[in-house]
């Protein structure tokens, strides 16, 4: 189920951004040759004016092919000259290039703003907690009882011990029980994944540092309820949460990038496709508003990661054209390929690297 929330979201993420740049290229008069979903092999396309809309059977992203894109040099005698890419004025081939990053933002922005105004699940403290605040299992010790047995993000719905018996706990009522009860096991109620399931647990001793001998479950809970915003404060928030989201990601993977040129790169910190679905399906875990969230960062790290001037990316091929704006030439084709593929080629070795670095934690 992961997986498939996971292409669900690149899809769409994957989607607007190429629309942006299908739309920028339309309405500045370039030619569109190609609005292709996911990768090839070709399943089947569609001819619509001059554009084929094609189905490919990678659904692992999308492309916008423009007429003359990377034809540099070779459109003087060929129809439609005039509509090529790089026949297009500067600007226009610069609005092209951004475009697609700021459909991310945008799509980022909205998602922010809906989620503001459903409600977003907010930790509260509990003398200020309503009634119906609910409490999540929000993370597990490593040498905890729990593991494996209950999941995180969890809604604690009661606990039993004996005759004794806890509904609607808080985090302090739940850790009271434990103490109440720690020499019987007890049985947590508990509903993840609209299912709900009852498993037993006898507290350990060691968990907790600064009193070994104490006897405890390891685990984390925070109190939760729904806080929704009326529309214009989402849509200030939203904007907030954008912006610094812009700012650190921006932060984040320059450092990231910085260190990997000097061979000092930590990815322990960062996530590869891999890990991306894991951390897609436990947000789903959390509701429909927890998985938007999500796709919003996600979103604002495609819009940012394709802004990097690295060649083969959006912000690398926007150099060249501030290159040809700056000195009045083009940039040699040639050079541009390469260019193109040392970029290119960079950008896979970081993937590799990241990939690597999920398969260890999934089977660590």
């Amino acid at each position: 189920m992961s997986i498939l929330i996971f292409f669900l979201v690149l899809f769409v993420l994957v989607l607007v951004h190429e629309w942006g740049h299908y739309v920028a290229a339309k309405k500045t008069g370039m030619r569109v040759d190609e609005f292709a979903i996911g990768f090839p092999p070709k399943i089947f396309s569609i001819k619509k004016g001059e554009t084929e809309y094609s189905f490919n059977a990678l659904p692992i992203g999308g492309f916008v092919r423009i007429f003359g894109e990377s034809l540099e040099g070779t459109t003087e005698n060929v129809a439609d000259k005039d509509r090529a890419f790089t026949a297009r004025p500067l600007w226009a081939q610069a609005i092209v290039l951004i475009a697609g990053v700021t459909m991310n933002v945008i799509l980022a922005w909205l998602l922010f703003a809906i989620t503001f105004m459903i409600g977003v699940p907010t930790e509260v403290q509990e003398n200020t907690a309503s009634p119906d605040a609910v409490l999540y299992v929000s993370g597990l010790l490593p040498e905890s009882p729990l593991v494996d047995k209950l999941p995180v993000g969890s809604e604690i719905l009661s606990l039993q011990s004996g005759e004794n018996s806890l509904t609607a706990p808080t985090p302090a009522s739940f850790s009271e029980f434990i103490q109440n009860n720690q020499t019987r096991e007890i049985e947590i109620t508990y509903s993840h994944a609209e299912t709900e399931n009852t498993i037993s647990v006898m507290p350990v001793t060691g968990l907790i540092p600064d009193n070994p001998t104490r006897l405890a479950v390891g685990v984390s809970l925070a109190l939760v309820e729904i806080e929704s915003m009326p529309f214009f404060s989402a849509l200030k928030e939203a904007s907030v949460a954008t912006y610094n989201g812009l700012i650190n990601i921006t932060v984040g993977l320059s450092g990231l990038l910085f260190d990997t040129l000097k061979g000092d790169a930590d990815f322990t910190q960062i996530a590869g496709p891999i890990g991306i679905v894991g951390m897609v399906g436990q947000a789903a875990t959390f509701g429909i508003t927890a998985l938007m969230t999500f796709t919003a960062i996600i979103s604002l790290n495609l819009a940012v990661i394709n802004m990097l001037p690295i060649p083969a990316l959006d912000g690398g091929r926007l150099l060249f054209v501030a290159y040809e704006a700056v000195t009045g030439k083009a940039v040699n084709p040639v050079w541009s390929g390469r260019l193109n593929l040392i970029g290119f080629a960079f950008l896979m070795v970081l993937m590799i690297a990241v990939t690597y670095n999920d398969i260890i934690r999934l089977f660590a």
